[in-house]
């Protein structure tokens, strides 16, 4: 799929994500921007592209702070409702929340992710986000 040409954002879409594509329900793509202690990567998603349920683990850290640059999205943490994502949100999610994130259904969506430093910073990926359980969240952008 073509990147939509109304989908404007400032970092660089980067490359398939192939590395961790069987952690994804669609085509995601990744464009390092920082290494480093405090790695800084952006992440887009193509329309109803979302990552599986997972935990970021770490001792003494591994937070991870996303920040919605362009498009719109949702994260949704385990037990709670969901959060739509606009450009200028921005979302702590503390070690050990199981959560995901990805686009809205009409809409491809990137954000920046930083992860608080952890000598042991790791991700558990579990199960996928079912169309069934995505498909109850509204399409539209602009309602969500």
């Amino acid at each position: 799929m073509t990147c939509d040409p109304a989908f404007a954002q400032v970092f660089p879409l980067g490359e398939p994500n192939d590395a961790y594509a069987q952690y994804f329900t669609g085509q995601s793509y990744l464009a390092p921007l920082v290494a480093g202690t405090v790695p800084v990567i952006n992440v887009s998603f193509e329309p109803r592209c979302r990552n599986h349920w997972h935990i970021h683990h770490g001792t003494g850290g591994g937070d991870q702070i996303l920040l919605c640059t362009a498009g719109s999205g949702w994260y949704q943490a385990e037990g709670e409702a969901p959060v739509s994502l606009q450009p200028g949100t921005v979302v702590r999610v503390p070690a050990g929340t199981k959560h995901w994130h990805g686009a809205k259904a009409n809409s491809w969506f990137s954000h920046l992710a930083f992860f608080t430093p952890a000598p042991d910073l790791r991700n558990e990926w579990l199960e996928p986000v079912t169309d069934e359980e995505y498909d109850k969240l509204p399409a539209d952008p602009e309602r969500g």
